[in-house]
């Protein structure tokens, strides 16, 4: 699917074909189960995403909401965008040690875990990393990094 024009998260599972939307729907649930209070789900670009609304953090690099996690289906996997542990080197050491040491196989980029099933990840080590970075936590080192600290 690459990028999704639905307009509602409701629609963009809906375009989905029934095993993809079993595993979004799977991954989609994790996170809402895990997501620290504050962020809100949303479309995002084309995809699921969840944000730090603009209320909050007005002031963003786009004008868009500030992504934390988004969550897409692309045409040979599943993506998971962890904007915690792309942009924090903290997080980042400990998730590629917690997943390495779950034994399953990593196939990340910058901040995408590329999936094709939820048994392929290591569940307790997703939960964790969605819970990880409060909002207010992840809105601070954002501004940090604008800021050049």
């Amino acid at each position: 699917m690459v990028q999704s024009k639905a307009m509602t998260v409701d629609e963009y599972l809906d375009e989905l074909p029934p095993e993809r939307r079993e595993t979004v729907t799977a991954m989609r649930e994790l996170i809402l189960k895990n997501l620290p209070e504050g962020y809100e789900e949303t479309m995002y670009f084309g995809m699921i995403g969840y944000v730090v609304p603009l209320e909050v953090q007005p002031d963003t690099y786009n004008g868009q909401p500030l992504g934390y996690i988004a969550l897409a289906s692309q045409k040979n996997y599943v993506s998971l965008y962890l904007m915690s542990v792309y942009g924090h080197k903290e997080t980042q050491e400990w998730f590629l040690n917690a997943y390495k040491a779950s034994g399953k196989k990593l196939n990340m980029g910058k901040s995408c875990v590329r999936f094709k099933k939820v048994d392929d990840l290591p569940l307790d080590v997703i939960a964790e990393v969605v819970g990880l970075t409060p909002m207010d936590v992840f809105v601070n080192a954002y501004n940090d990094l604008r800021r050049g600290k």
